[in-house]
């Protein structure tokens, strides 16, 4: 049967775009399935922000009158300008284990990128850093997370096959807690609190640390400007994350370093693991799913990491080693077991480093290809 590929162009195609991935993985004990609501708020072009400065396209493949596969084509304009580039991004990638869908859905994307001026593609990658990025490549039968891409074990050689290479790597690991602090850890943070007159930020109430929020992300807009994929938060999608994560967050969670001018030196962002809540939830927070996610948050031996920033003309002056040293108290305090760092570049030494004070196994790895797509 010919495989049909259908654009996306009304609310009701976006919610076939986004339900398909949970059909697809129904079965699945690794997967974990985002929450329905975010992943239309972040594909409607009225809802993301991101859209000030992206273009995009979603598409459906179908056979046999059933859908089979789906991938968005995206056109980050600000990271065209800052790289000097002329790329596309393919993202919101899956599709069964049939080749033929996976060239439709890949041909199509990149006729749409050719035809906007593009030389080459690459992804998976969203309309930001903030989205799920890589094609997971190792680690297959390891519990995802929360915003992290999972796949099927195919579809690397899917992917390859179409004549995608590697343009780089992000690796993962499990780090094992054991209940102390490494007092070389522990040494290093006293002196860079002391020598660099800094703080760590005292609250007890998430709306405590409102007044910092939007600086937390400048923060990460400065530390991460140079790493691959990246472009700066606009004010509006900062504005946006704020809004939509630190009504929930837990503020002993969130350790806050403070210089001497009251302003974030650093900040690192974790919670306790929501991937087995949202397995429960499958997608949803109502009528009943919220109470796996308020279970999840309130009892939990797990906890995953998402964002740790230091400041540029703070690093490399021992702060990072405050940051260690405070999640390390909040992890013996609540008896936290196990740690999963989330992606990391692979030549990321400096980060990698860090897991060097403890039992950890690099468990997982995830891919983002690149493909030219025209003769230039």
């Amino acid at each position: 049967m010919e495989i049909q590929i259908k654009e996306v162009s009304s609310a009701k195609d976006l919610k076939k775009f986004v339900n398909f991935q949970y059909s697809l993985y129904k079965e699945n004990k690794f997967w974990v399935p985002p929450l329905i609501s975010d992943e239309l708020k972040t594909l409607k072009k009225d809802k993301n922000p991101a859209f000030d400065f992206c273009d995009a396209k979603y598409w459906l493949a179908y056979k046999d009158n059933k859908i089979v596969g789906r991938i968005a084509g995206i056109i980050n304009k600000k990271y065209n300008e800052k790289f000097g580039q002329n790329i596309a991004r393919f993202g919101w990638l899956d599709f069964i284990d049939d080749e033929n869908v996976s060239a439709a859905l890949f041909k199509t994307a990149e006729k749409w990128a050719k035809d906007n001026g593009m030389n080459y593609i690459h992804g998976p990658l969203g309309f930001t850093d903030m989205d799920g990025e890589g094609t997971l490549v190792e680690g297959f039968e390891e519990l995802s997370t929360l915003g992290a891409i999972y796949n099927y074990p195919y579809y690397p050689s899917h992917i390859e096959k179409l004549n995608y290479i590697k343009d780089t790597d992000w690796v993962e690991f499990e780090v094992t807690m054991h209940g102390e602090i490494p007092e070389k850890i522990k040494r290093i943070a006293e002196i860079a609190l002391k020598r660099n007159k800094l703080k760590v930020l005292q609250v007890k109430k998430a709306k405590e640390m409102l007044p910092y929020a939007r600086e937390i992300f400048y923060v990460l807009n400065d530390a991460y400007k140079d790493l691959y994929g990246f472009v700066e938060l606009s004010d509006k999608q900062i504005d946006m994350y704020v809004k939509q994560y630190f009504g929930f967050i837990i503020p002993e969670y969130v350790p806050v370093v403070l210089d001497e001018n009251n302003k974030v030196a650093a900040f690192g962002i974790m919670m306790p693991s929501l991937s087995k809540a949202l397995q429960k939830n499958k997608g949803k927070l109502f009528p009943f799913g919220f109470i796996h996610i308020l279970k999840a948050l309130k009892n939990n031996k797990n906890v995953d990491l998402y964002l740790t920033a230091v400041r540029p003309d703070m690093q490399d002056k021992g702060v990072n080693a405050i940051i260690i040293h405070e999640t390390n108290k909040v992890f013996i305090k609540n008896k936290i077991h196990k740690v999963e760092t989330n992606r990391e570049l692979e030549e990321n030494s400096k980060v990698q480093a860090q897991w060097r004070f403890f039992q950890n196994r690099q468990h997982k790895r995830r891919r983002c290809y690149k493909k030219q797509i025209t003769d230039n």
